[in-house]
């Protein structure tokens, strides 16, 4: 038994004794994190309290290796982050998005501004606790993280842990918080919001409609259906036709459009009425008992080659007899335009003969199997060259350190890296285990080297000034926004709950927000801030440790 007393003792940084540490540490804080208090759970974020209640009882891990362990994480965190949000990195400016994505630049430049003040008035809270106090309360570990690694020494990563830990769990709180206090200033009724949402998502201008038109009109008596396309001028695909002797065929460009003939389109809502007034009325087709051999079915694009290309390229018609109409991306159905871009993962819908689709099956991999296998050579090229832009001097001796260097070369590599045949498509559940095992390290790591001056330096009269602090970062800026949002932009209320979750990037929050209302809008919300809020979030916290340390 002396074997096993000595690998559990408190100071044995042994190998063994440190994987016996943090195995412990993240099992049970990941254990402890799944309970909901009020229907909020903190997640993986316990990890970092049963850390710190370890260091506390005096164990420990060599310094070297904890760095190690710590920075490593971190990076394995911040890059699968910028593998996610990448793709709708820019996308998120688009339209609705600029407004909700300065609402959430707002509430960032005002957690600063009271940080800033808080400085100011009271000289005696450091700026390295107050950046850690800011980014408990704003539940934002990888802007801890950047502003461990730009601050360097021991003192100052132990003292920006503590604050975080003392602020984090009132930040979940205190965003719950705001959204309550938002709905009774506004009077909002939450069922209202939801059915305002779902008419909104019925008649949604993006996902693409499937209507079989029925030609009538004379004036397009035989056009071709490319001078269709000329005529109308917006994106439509007609999937399949039926001549007037009922012969179901895959048009080509040329071909020639007479009265009766029936074309199934699939089409933006938006164009609905464009359409109609220029080919003819909707009618109701049961195309799957006329179509004969045309079959629909779905391919996945699992062929590195075709990752980037546009699917104009691939000739389809002319070379396949084929035409695609949609392409699932993530869940989400888009139009199938010439010009669109494939990549990795995506499922192509085609309509066409048995023959042809396997040919062109074979052609784009259609192999699950394939998506499967781990990009390694990709995820190893972002961090290397994640970790060399981390270490450039962008300015005012301001560096992008090892959370904003590979997050941003992440985000470029997942927008553009076909370019440079690189394969960025990995499964949703190796992003994730990547993603929470790089967390988990970091913060059992942050946690056990804090843990020995945390109860000493939180439970007395600067501990409760700390939480106060965090607050009202958490809560201020929250209630400003959210009286903008809805006052002056009248955004739905569940928008403004993903708004919130988003630019403060908590999950817990979210998960609260769409358990509540039973709708998918916070989250299509939290994505749209979500990409430049984590991006913010890490220069700022970076930044006033350079500029006030």
């Amino acid at each position: 038994m002396e074997w096993l007393i000595d690998l559990l003792s408190p100071h044995n940084m042994q190998l063994s004794a440190t994987l016996v540490l943090y195995s412990f540490v993240i099992a049970l804080g990941i254990a402890l994190g799944k309970i909901k208090i009020f229907g909020v759970s903190l997640g993986v974020t316990f990890v970092l309290f049963v850390g710190i209640l370890m260091g506390h009882f005096g164990y420990e891990v060599n310094p070297e290796v904890l760095k190690f362990i710590r920075e490593f994480g971190l990076i394995l965190f911040i890059f699968s982050i910028g593998l996610q949000v990448g793709p709708s990195f820019f996308s998120s400016f688009k339209k609705g998005g600029v407004t909700l994505n300065m609402l959430a630049v707002l509430g960032i430049v005002l957690n600063v501004a009271i940080v800033l003040a808080i400085f100011y008035i009271d000289g005696d809270t450091k700026i390295d606790a107050l950046v850690g106090i800011m980014s408990g309360a704003v539940t934002n570990t990888p802007g801890l993280a950047a502003a461990q690694q730009a601050a360097g020494s021991t003192e100052s990563v132990n003292i920006m842990a503590m604050g975080y830990a003392a602020a984090y769990p009132l930040g979940v709180v205190g965003i719950i918080l705001a959204m309550f206090i938002v709905k009774g200033l506004f009077r909002i009724k939450t069922e209202n919001e939801v059915k305002e949402i779902e008419d909104e998502q019925e008649n949604s201008q993006a996902k693409p409609l499937l209507v079989t038109y029925e030609v009538t009109n004379p004036l397009i008596e035989g056009k071709t259906l490319l001078e269709l396309h000329d005529i109308i001028q917006c994106d439509f695909v007609v999937s399949r036709y039926m001549d007037n002797e009922g012969n179901v065929a895959v048009p080509l460009s040329s071909t020639v459009l007479h009265k009766g003939y029936k074309l199934y389109t699939v089409l933006s809502v938006q164009d609905e009425t464009r359409l109609m007034s220029v080919i003819g009325p909707e009618i109701q087709m049961e195309w799957e008992s006329t179509q004969g051999q045309m079959f629909s079915r779905r391919i996945v694009v699992t062929k590195s080659e075709f990752n980037g290309v546009t699917i104009g390229s691939l000739h389809l018609r002319r070379g396949y007899n084929l035409n695609a109409t949609r392409v699932n991306r993530a869940g989400i159905d888009l139009l199938a335009s010439p010009s669109l871009r494939l990549q990795m993962g995506d499922r192509i819908t085609v309509v066409g003969s048995l023959n042809d689709i396997d040919r062109l099956a074979n052609r784009l991999g259609n192999s699950m199997k394939r998506l499967h296998q781990p990009n390694l050579i990709t995820i190893f090229v972002g961090i290397l060259f994640g970790i060399i832009v981390g270490s450039i001097n962008v300015g005012f001796g301001m560096k992008l350190g090892l959370a904003g260097g590979p997050l941003v070369v992440a985000i470029l590599l997942s927008r553009f890296g076909y370019k440079f045949k690189l394969i960025t498509y990995t499964s949703s559940s190796a992003s994730l285990f990547m993603r929470e095992l790089g967390i988990c390290l970091f913060l059992a790591s942050v946690g056990i080297s804090s843990g020995a001056g945390f109860a000493g330096t939180v439970f007395n009269t600067t501990g409760m000034w700390w939480v106060i602090w965090g607050f009202i970062i958490t809560l201020i800026p929250l209630l400003v926004v959210g009286c903008i949002g809805r006052g002056v932009y009248k955004l739905n209320f569940l928008t403004l709950m993903g708004l919130f979750s988003g630019s403060y990037t908590d999950p817990p929050a979210l998960a609260y927000a769409n358990n509540s209302t039973g709708n998918d809008a916070p989250a299509v919300a939290y994505s749209t801030v979500y990409p430049l809020t984590m991006f913010l979030r890490i220069v700022a916290a970076q930044a006033l440790i350079l500029c006030f340390a």
